[in-house]
């Protein structure tokens, strides 16, 4: 069985496996931002940080997505040793295709919010439309 409902708990919230990560979160991306969460089943903070997460993407009412990775799952750890990560949970912000910003281990949904906040600003060139 392939889906659990704690995982996607927000109606933004979706799965993604290497195999769709380019088409899901990189295209994705370029047309809102895209938050990836990787993580995994035996991984107890990132248990902690999904319910978060799901909150404040639920609060972006789809101006924001959230792809979910369990790294555990196929050849999604070549997505994790792709990306360097060092540990889980991690999240990365992708925009416009590129990677805007990532933290690592649980967090409030207050520290997220504040996190998203930061990270979601213009770059001071401004952006770019292709």
């Amino acid at each position: 069985m392939h889906f659990e409902t704690h995982r996607s708990d927000s109606v933004h919230a979706f799965d993604v496996d290497q195999e769709g990560f380019a088409s899901a979160v990189i295209e994705a991306s370029r047309q809102r931002p895209i938050l990836v969460d990787f993580w995994a089943d035996w991984c107890s903070p990132c248990h902690q940080l999904s319910p978060h997460l799901n909150r404040v993407i639920d609060e972006f009412d789809g101006e924001i997505g959230l792809a979910k990775v369990e790294v555990d799952e196929g050849d999604n750890m070549k997505l994790a040793g792709h990306y360097r990560l060092r540990g889980f949970p991690t999240v990365i912000l992708f925009v416009n295709g590129e990677e805007r910003g990532r933290f690592s281990g649980a967090r409030s949904s207050h520290q997220i919010r504040e996190w998203i906040a930061e990270h979601l600003q213009p770059s001071p060139s401004g952006d770019r439309a292709a």
